[in-house]
């Protein structure tokens, strides 16, 4: 499965850590790009150190607007999924979801405009109740992908995370794969 996220916007109210986090969120949990609007470059640099240091190929680009994406998108077969509060409920749409094999997955900071929720071949809600775009993407991402996402390899990692029940335990390698 192909995973892409669109994020539309950024609240002036909000530091730049929202949209970071999502960007992580959405590279650690599987996604290979995600499209940008409105955002501070540094987060594009942040990201590049993350590739750098922990491995993967995870790609940001800057647009201007998420509607030629997002039309371009569907014209490539992708199907958008927009996380809305509003949409139906995550344990209904999961199954259908999983067997695409190219999601574009729509992330909004502001009220989104309404033709999003036309575009969307998929309007999902995580929960009814208000809470972070940055735990949707996650909750839905690992839906999707019943938790395989965390098998990945990435590579050419500086570090790696050993697992351990206690303590940290981080493979260095300095020369790469």
């Amino acid at each position: 499965m192909v995973i892409e996220v669109v994020r539309i916007g950024q609240r002036l109210v909000r530091d730049d850590r929202v949209t970071t986090h999502v960007a992580l969120v959405s590279r650690a949990f599987g996604a290979e790009r995600i499209f940008m609007t409105e955002i501070n470059p540094e987060i594009k640099d942040t990201l590049g150190k993350i590739n750098d240091t922990w491995g993967g190929s995870f790609e940001i680009e800057f647009i201007d607007s998420w509607k030629p994406i997002v039309k371009k998108k569907k014209e490539e077969g992708f199907k958008i999924v927009h996380l809305s509060m509003y949409g139906e409920k995550i344990n209904d749409a999961q199954e259908e979801i999983r067997k695409e094999e190219k999601l574009l997955i729509v992330v909004g900071a502001e009220k989104v405009p309404r033709e999003i929720y036309e575009l969307a071949d998929y309007n999902v809600g995580v929960g009814s109740q208000p809470h972070s775009e940055i735990s949707a993407l996650a909750i839905l991402l690992d839906r999707i992908q019943k938790g395989q996402q965390f098998e990945k390899e990435f590579p050419n990692a500086k570090r790696k995370i050993i697992p351990t029940k206690t303590g940290k335990n981080v493979q260095v390698n300095e020369t790469r794969d």
